[in-house]
């Protein structure tokens, strides 16, 4: 086992190649349990993207319907008009980056 400044210790493992373990032995399967949790977000496909974009597009709605309600007239529907597009544009990148991964 080695020491390094910076609090890192490097072990050496069977196959003679050095591996990092900042958080030691006893944290390790906690970490791994958070990296199978955290996998559950990643969108991998489209239709998960879609399903994403859905449920952000029914949430602008919902925004937009409040801001009728508050403010009426034109300022509401200026607001109403700008919820979708945000949607709109977060689609377009999540859609992009799904594309981009599987390609």
């Amino acid at each position: 086992m080695l020491g390094c400044q910076d609090g890192l210790r490097l072990t050496m493992s069977r196959n003679a190649s050095f591996t990092k373990s900042a958080i030691g032995a006893e944290l390790a399967p906690a970490t791994a349990m958070w990296t199978k949790f955290s996998s559950l977000f990643v969108i991998k496909n489209k239709f998960e993207a879609f399903g994403v974009i859905y449920a952000l597009a029914v949430g602008a709605v919902e925004r937009g319907a409040h801001y009728l309600q508050q403010y009426p007239g034109f300022g509401g529907w200026l607001l109403f008009a700008v919820c979708p597009l945000a949607v709109f544009m977060a689609g377009a990148r999540i859609l992009d980056s799904v594309e981009r991964d599987a390609g």
